[in-house]
């Protein structure tokens, strides 16, 4: 059972070696990069390649680590025993399973997807070492311990916006996903944009490096980006010669794909002005 890529996700050859050795080792993978360099597409494409079904749980700021395992429905059984329901004798009917759950009872092998980690709490990893670790937990109301049928494939993704706990850390195995180079970039366009010309690739791939290493660029175009722009020149029927840029003119056509915020904006249009007073 080997990850080798797939023909909708160029995988260099470090984050193939990666998966895998998180497959052998039966550790989470931890799969770290800028927003927009394919890291939940990644745990997709693994479960698509290795025909494997996906449980994607998605954390948001006030996700807890106990919503993973289950949640305990309290009030709905207050209510239903002043209403004198008869469910209201079974408490089961009161525990909403979480995802863990999901992928733990799972009869056959899926991959876990934790999208996002570092949005939750500081404390959200640590309050889930122990079962990522002995892939089983408890559920205090009904007695039950609930263990894994077969060990899921775990891919947790983070966009860096916090450290981690040490802790955590040891428990998975680690991959940073680094922004690709102008070859690999070429590779990934093809993908989404078969037969795209090469002067426009070219040109335009040199112009988004370019805009890349602007000094003082507040938020950097990613991947996904430059996959909406290169879709919008081609739409527009684009070619080289009309993504030219001069002095006087330093953004880039069609920038709203690229560029996100005002400052960054403002700050190609100080280098215009710049350029255009001779300075």
């Amino acid at each position: 059972m080997k990850f080798k890529g797939t023909h909708e996700y160029v995988a260099t050859e470090d984050l193939t070696v990666a998966i895998n050795a998180a497959i052998a080792l039966e550790r989470p993978l931890l799969v770290k990069g800028e927003p927009g360099t394919g890291k939940t597409e990644l745990a997709w494409q693994v479960a698509g390649a290795l025909g494997f079904r996906i449980i994607e749980w998605n954390i948001k700021s006030t996700t807890k680590a106990q919503q993973g395992l289950y949640e305990y429905d309290a009030v709905s059984r207050l209510r239903d025993s002043q209403l004198g329901e008869e469910r209201v004798n079974d408490i089961a009917n009161y525990i909403k399973r979480g995802k863990l759950w999901e992928a733990f009872e799972n009869e056959e092998k899926v991959v876990l997807l934790i999208d996002e980690i570092d949005k939750a709490d500081i404390e959200f990893p640590n309050d889930l070492l122990q079962e990522l670790d002995k892939m089983e937990f408890h559920v205090y109301e009904t007695g039950q311990t609930v263990r894994a049928k077969n060990r899921p494939i775990i891919i947790i993704t983070s966009n860096n916006e916090k450290e981690l706990p040490d802790a955590f850390l040891r428990r998975c195995f680690f991959h940073y996903i680094r922004f690709p180079d102008m070859e690999t970039m070429r590779k990934i366009v093809e993908v989404h944009h078969p037969g795209i010309k090469d002067s426009l690739l070219t040109t335009a791939l040199t112009q988004f490096y370019e805009i890349r290493d602007t000094a003082g660029l507040k938020k950097k175009p990613s991947t996904s980006e430059v996959i909406d722009w290169l879709k919008l020149l081609l739409a527009e029927d684009m070619d080289k010669d009309d993504l030219k840029r001069d002095g006087t003119d330093a953004l880039p056509k069609l920038h709203g794909a690229l560029l996100k915020n005002e400052q960054d904006v403002h700050l190609f249009e100080r280098i215009a002005f710049l350029a255009r007073s001779g300075r």
